[in-house]
Parts: C-alpha cells; sequence; structure tokens
C-alpha cells in the first residue's frame, strides 16, 4: 500500500537539443544510455529526429519542431530562411526556460545551440549546458576555446587530443570516444554480397567513395573514373563497388555506366557488406575513413576543393593532415592525395599497391587499429560515457538512487 508520507522518487529532466542526423544519433545513444542507467525515471524533453524519438522506453519525447528546420547549410541557403531560424532559436530558449530542466544537452549544430544557449544566459536562466561534440580549435581557429568556455559548463570531445584546448580556458572536458568506433560498420558479410551481385570470390574488388555532397562528387567522380582506367589493365576481372547515399544513386549509376571496369553501385543500407567484400578502398576525405578502418579495409583518401578555397585553408589549418586517423597517430599511415596531387596517375599507383601488397595492407590495418584503440574501441560505448557526464549535473541524484 502506498504511504501518502513517502516522498514519490523524482524523474528528472534532460532537454536535448539536435540539429541534424548525426546529431539525432548521437542523442539517441545519450538518451538510451541515460533511460538504462535511470531504471526508465527520466524525462526528455527537446528537439531530435527519428532516432531520438524512438529509441527510449520512458516515455520518449516529442520534438518541439521538425529538426529539419535547422538542417540549413552556406550562406545562400540560410540568407531566406533567417526568419524561420530566428524563430526557433526563441522557441527553444522559451521552452529550457519555461521546462527548467536538470539539464540541457546540446548536440553539434554550434550556429543554433549556441545562440539558443547564449540568449538563455541573457536572460538569467540558470541550467547546466553541456555540448557534445568539441569545435575543432585543434584544426583552425583555436581563439573558440576561450570564447564556448564563457557559456558552457561542460564539453565532450569525439578525439582524445581535444580536452585540453578547452580545460586550459577553464571549461570540464571530457573525452567519450567518436561514436564510430560503437558502431556495425564492420559487420559485414563480404561472400553474401559477392554471390548477390556475382562477383566471383578471387576477383580484384575495389570500393569507390566519391562522397555524399553534390560538390564532392561534382570534383571527385571523372577523377576516380580514370583512376579505374588506368587499374583495369592492371587488375583482370576488377570489379567497383559504390555505396551510395539516396540522393545521389542515380546520379551515380548514369555516371559510372562508362567506366573501364564494372561498377555496382548499392545503397547505403549495404555499405557494410560491400565493405566486407572489397580488398581496398578509393574514398573522399570525411568520416568514411573512420568507417573504412573499423571495417578493417585498407584505403586512400582523396580530395580538392575549389583552388581559392584551398589557398584560404592552407593558412588557416593548424594540421599536416586530413584524415583522422592520420591525425591521431600523426603520420601518414592512410595515403592522403590532396588538391594538386589529386591526379588519376597517383591514385591508381597508391591503389594499386594496395592491391598488390598484402604487407601494405596488413600494415595500414594495423596502423588504423592503433588509431581506433584511442579513439575509444574496445572501451565503453561513447553514449554511455556521455551519459555518465550528464548525469552527474541532474540535481538531487541521491533521490534517484
Amino acid at each position: 500500500m502506498h504511504n501518502p508520507d513517502t516522498p514519490s522518487i523524482r524523474r528528472p529532466l534532460v532537454f536535448v537539443l539536435a540539429g541534424e542526423p548525426s546529431g539525432d544519433a548521437l542523442g539517441a545513444s545519450v538518451m538510451q544510455a541515460l533511460d538504462v542507467k535511470l531504471g526508465g525515471r527520466v524525462q526528455f524533453a527537446g528537439v531530435g529526429g527519428p532516432q531520438m524519438l524512438g529509441v527510449v522506453k520512458s516515455g520518449g519525447m516529442e520534438s518541439l519542431f521538425p529538426m529539419q528546420d535547422l538542417a540549413v547549410m552556406g550562406v545562400f541557403e540560410i540568407a531566406p530562411r533567417l526568419p524561420l531560424l530566428l524563430k526557433r532559436i526563441k522557441e527553444t530558449a522559451n521552452a529550457v526556460e519555461r521546462l527548467k530542466p536538470d539539464v540541457l544537452l546540446t548536440i553539434d549544430a554550434p550556429d543554433f545551440c549556441f545562440r539558443v544557449i547564449k540568449r538563455l544566459k541573457a536572460r538569467g536562466v540558470m541550467v547546466p549546458v553541456v555540448h557534445f561534440v568539441a569545435p575543432s580549435v585543434w584544426a583552425w581557429r583555436p581563439g573558440r576555446a576561450a570564447k564556448v568556455a564563457k557559456f558552457l559548463d561542460h564539453l565532450l570531445c569525439l578525439l582524445p587530443f581535444e580536452p585540453p584546448y578547452f580545460e586550459r580556458e577553464g571549461l570540464k572536458a571530457t573525452f567519450v570516444g567518436h561514436p564510430v568506433v560503437a558502431s556495425s560498420i564492420g559487420d559485414g558479410d563480404g561472400p553474401s554480397f559477392r554471390a548477390r551481385y556475382g562477383i566471383a570470390p578471387d576477383a580484384p574488388v575495389l570500393c569507390v567513395l566519391p562522397g555524399s555532397r553534390s560538390g564532392e562528387v561534382e570534383r571527385l567522380l571523372a577523377v576516380f573514373g580514370e583512376t579505374v582506367a588506368k587499374l583495369a589493365p592492371q587488375f583482370p576481372g576488377l570489379k567497383i563497388v559504390m555505396p551510395s547515399v539516396e540522393h545521389l544513386e542515380v546520379r551515380l549509376r548514369t555516371a559510372c555506366a562508362t567506366w573501364a571496369a564494372p561498377v555496382v553501385v548499392v545503397g547505403g543500407a549495404q555499405k557494410a557488406d560491400a565493405f566486407a567484400a572489397s580488398d581496398a578502398a578509393l574514398a573522399a576525405s570525411g568520416t568514411v575513413a573512420l568507417e573504412l578502418a573499423m571495417a578493417g579495409l585498407p584505403n586512400v583518401i582523396a580530395y580538392k576543393v575549389h583552388a581559392l578555397t584551398a589557398v584560404l585553408a592552407r593558412r588557416l589549418l593548424k594540421t599536416r593532415y586530413a584524415n583522422l586517423i592520420n591525425i591521431i597517430l600523426d603520420r601518414e599511415a592512410v595515403p592522403e592525395l590532396l588538391q594538386e596531387n589529386c591526379t588519376p596517375e597517383n591514385l591508381a599507383l597508391e591503389v594499386a599497391r594496395l592491391l598488390d601488397d598484402e604487407g601494405a595492407r596488413t600494415a595500414q590495418k594495423a596502423a588504423a587499429f592503433e588509431a581506433l584503440k584511442q579513439l575509444g574501441f574496445g572501451g565503453l560505448p561513447p553514449g554511455e560515457r556521455a551519459a555518465d557526464v550528464v548525469l552527474s549535473y541532474i540535481k538531487d541524484k541521491g533521490e534517484l538512487q
């Protein structure tokens, strides 16, 4: 029988704010971990996408407004939607002020999240703010570390070398690991993929990844096609597999129809199987480099930007490498061919070395594994580590035991 004199167990409220699909995935991992750690006795509010709205067993949350309203990039894209974005900033700040959450967890999307936080601080709203994904001050604009230290209480970092940049500015920062180490990208079924697409077990297979943005594909696809033309005579029976995001699939199929080796274009859902079926990869620089490392697939990284952008980047960037594997190891374990070095001749030479030389493949796999361990592979999942930090800011934790 319930004793009316016994105080009810309080359900803390965490307000979570994400502005893009990658943030939605991070938010879902933290919410799920908090839900488990608090035995379902937690409430969530905020802005998120399908992953955040669908994984929580303690009642979940409804998004304050569609997360897609915030998924805008570029000056020309933002300008016509500025009134809506300003409205969403105001609505979000009002909701936080009204709900008085125990913790405000903001995830990436700094242009939006930081404006919400600053508005709350200006109003004198006292709520602990934890931000997930550190600005890349180690790569460019190091002065941002001091700026974010003025309005954040805690920063969750994906990379092991990031916390000191912020701690020296007086901001608490915790390395939680990169989400790729908790992914299933390395669990693909190569033999079934080959059987499904009629690829012989002993055929050489190159996975080609020209990027997920239209601009990347525009700059790299022709170069990659010429690279394949140089490789095809060297490797009889060479097959190309190309995992694609949905909005580029038709474009890639059309563009690759004339390539010198047969090309199999598949949806992103088959990416892990495509990786497992391949012997090497040629990829645009980006997060996919970490996915390839997780899959144990040796690769060559390439990238091109507009010449003027490249000049500006060389002045601003503080790092010698583009690939996170190389940045973490502080050496070029994975070949990087950027800008003027991104030529079919150079790319073909490096890819051929990986296809020909088992020792080169083995050495790159070992180096990638070393970097992945530094990113948190083999330890607690990043979402769980992040949840522990958020939990430390929840008021009256004694009531939750």
